[in-house]
């Protein structure tokens, strides 16, 4: 594969992939609604992406560094508020 495709596959997969998780934060913070969330997934879930991007930081990866840091940020929002509502 070229250098030139696989970045493109790379940034192609690291927008999709964060892009998707913009609607859930965003309804999120707006309905305050996160009764379908699963605290134990989402703990997980972010744990994992910032994995992910400790590992894009070791490979010099900028796709992988900037989807999971975006994603990091939106994830944690989301589990953010589902700490907080299950505080409530």
């Amino acid at each position: 594969m070229t250098d030139n495709l696989g970045a493109l596959l790379g940034y192609s997969a690291a927008f999709l992939t964060t892009v998707a998780f913009v609607p859930q934060t965003l309804h999120s913070w707006r309905t305050r609604d996160l009764a379908g969330i699963s605290l134990p997934m989402y703990t997980l879930f972010t744990l994992g992406v910032a994995l992910w991007l400790a590992y894009g930081f070791a490979i010099g990866s900028l796709p992988v560094i900037f989807a999971n840091a975006i994603t990091l940020i939106l994830a944690a929002v989301v589990l953010w508020l589902k700490i907080i509502s299950t505080r409530n």
